[in-house]
């Protein structure tokens, strides 16, 4: 796939972004390839935590989702619009957001990490009491979240299936990747 973006930022400057539902392995996978890469590595939710000195919980509980989704898209477009040569790992909800989906696909190289429902039904004990948004639902509401987020996924440059394979293979696949879109552009 040839990548096409809006603005003359060189790929190999642009930030490498990640997207995928909650439990794909986008920081896992991300500080890995920030590494691979020698790039640094930035989880958009950790920083907001840190900028805001109390975890995502915390202030989905203390200040509501709204606040926190506008925390999201002051950080991310800004970031997007900034900075450079960076490995991002975005938030499950993040990338619904049309001012972040635009700055993510204009400014970076965003890669979704594709997950099936069945797989990620595996990891759902683990998430549960970390992740906000599963609080108080159903399975099914579960389910119906993650195939509407699916599809807006599918709006990316790439996409790579991480069901069956370890973050250490996920993250060199992708290395290849980016590394043969870097030569093509030279």
């Amino acid at each position: 796939m040839i990548l096409i973006m809006n603005n003359n930022i060189p790929l190999n400057q642009k930030n490498i972004i990640l997207i995928g539902f909650m439990g794909a392995g986008k920081t896992t996978i991300g500080q890995l390839l920030a590494e691979k890469l020698d790039r640094d590595f930035l989880d958009a939710d950790q920083e907001i935590e840190r900028k805001h000195g109390m975890p995502v919980t915390e202030i989905f509980k203390s200040m509501g989702e709204p606040a926190f989704r506008q925390m999201e898209k002051d950080y991310i477009v800004e970031l997007c619009r900034e900075s450079r040569e960076k490995v991002v790992s975005l938030g499950g909800g993040s990338f619904m957001q049309d001012e972040i989906r635009s700055a993510c696909l204009d400014n970076g190289i965003v890669y979704h990490l594709d997950l099936t429902w069945e797989s990620w039904k595996e990891r759902f004990e683990d998430l549960i009491d970390t992740r906000p948004i599963l609080q108080s639902r159903s399975l099914e509401e579960i389910e119906e979240l993650f195939n509407s987020r699916k599809r807006i996924y599918a709006d990316n440059h790439r996409t790579v299936a991480v069901d069956t394979l370890t973050p250490e293979q996920i993250a060199t696949i992708m290395v290849e990747q980016i590394r043969a879109s870097w030569e093509n552009e030279a």
